[in-house]
């Protein structure tokens, strides 16, 4: 499978980083605007805004492939704290606290750090 596919793989790794950006850029507009479901707006400056405008132009900045490595660093340290405050309190494995999607984002936005911006992208 891995030769059938080896030669999809930089269009595979775009897919991948857009997707993974316009997903994440969905829980921003959530917060800061109360879009697609959202609780409505909150407080300017709080950690949840912040969350929010890291979330929503951090999650277009990696789909768009602009400054991808640097904002995939923050947004990966903030679902990193995002699991160890809002998830780990209530248990301690993930599927029981909720917590499967931020360590996958954590982890999928590590790696995207590490790749850079690949095919399909502003750089």
């Amino acid at each position: 499978m891995q030769s059938l596919l080896a030669r999809f793989t930089p269009y595979l790794y775009a897919l991948l980083r857009i997707v993974a950006g316009l997903l994440f850029a969905q829980h921003g507009v959530q917060k800061l605007f109360g879009w697609l479901g959202g609780s409505g707006p909150v407080p300017m400056f709080s950690q949840f805004w912040v969350a929010g405008v890291v979330e929503t132009f951090g999650g277009l900045a990696i789909a768009l492939g602009a400054f991808t490595s640097p904002v995939a660093f923050v947004a990966s340290g903030q679902m990193a704290v995002a699991y160890f405050q809002a998830h780990l309190p209530r248990g301690f494995w993930p599927i029981q606290n909720g917590g499967e999607l931020s360590i996958l984002f954590c982890f999928l936005f590590l790696y995207i750090a590490s790749r850079g911006s690949g095919k399909w992208s502003l750089r």
